[in-house]
């Protein structure tokens, strides 16, 4: 885990960074419900804007989803922060996430929890997304090029999951790779285009619990128990990915997080 202390090439763009990420939690967060403070100080600390393509940085702290590679974006500020205080987190869990796209999403939950787990569909986005989170030093965060809505079953079970993209139900893999009073928060809906944020509490080895929580809007999600294509065109063959390739040990910034 890691966040960003110090640069010191660029000091005088760093802190203007932080002044617009504060405004950004503060307006669009904070301002709009969100209240848990673990997510709210997890969302101060990271740099959205090095997630992003550089022509897009200057955006970066805007309530918008930004493009990213393979036709993704990467979600807006208000959005992760909503999921991630769906998950109901106190620190030091385990969470596995479906959909790493830039990696944003899953370093805000490093800041809170003691290890991540994401699975991404896209092998350009997964390699990207490892070299970027390993580069900030986020290195309680692992990344798998794989089918997301298998989970990841050599880490499970999960105190939490997140799942950044909508499926026509629940995979019974996740539901199955979560601890007894493990949270899962994923869109559901019969329809591509718009679903239902669902939450799924493990009750027991058999008994789940579930209950809506908002409308929202995601990217299909493309897999063995999602959808088997996006409406914009086939999927792309799924194959499976090196985690310890992805987990490079190299930090440019030292900091400490709150777990």
């Amino acid at each position: 885990m890691g966040s960003l202390a110090s640069k010191e090439d660029h000091p005088g763009e760093l802190k203007s960074f932080a002044s617009l990420r504060e405004e950004m939690v503060e307006r669009n967060i904070a301002a709009r419900g969100v209240r848990d403070e673990l997510v709210l100080s997890a969302m101060r600390k990271v740099p959205r804007e090095l997630f992003l393509p550089k022509n897009l940085r200057e955006f970066a702290h805007e309530d918008l989803p930004l493009p990213i590679a393979g036709g993704q974006t990467i979600s807006q500020p208000y959005i992760v922060a909503f999921m991630a205080e769906s998950l109901q987190l106190k620190g030091g869990e385990k969470i596995l996430e479906i959909g790493a796209g830039s990696g944003y999403a899953a370093a805000v939950l490093s800041e809170i929890a003691a290890k991540v787990y994401t699975v991404e569909r896209l092998g350009q986005l997964a390699d990207t997304a490892a070299v970027t989170l390993a580069d900030l030093g986020y290195d309680n965060v692992c990344v798998l090029h794989g089918d997301g809505s298998r989970g990841w079953l050599e880490h499970a079970p999960y105190d939490a999951i997140v799942v950044a993209a909508g499926g026509p139900q629940v995979p019974e893999s996740l539901k199955a790779q979560l601890k007894i009073g493990g949270r899962l928060v994923i869109p559901v809906g019969a329809d591509q285009r718009v679903q239902e944020l669902v939450r799924v509490t493990r009750v027991s080895e058999n008994e789940y619990r579930s209950e809506d929580i908002a409308d929202v809007r995601f990217v299909p999600l493309i897999g063995e128990e999602g959808w088997t294509t996006a409406k914009e065109g086939e999927a792309r063959q799924v194959r499976a990915g090196r985690c310890g390739r992805f987990l490079r040990k190299r930090k440019r910034w030292s900091g400490t997080s709150p777990t």
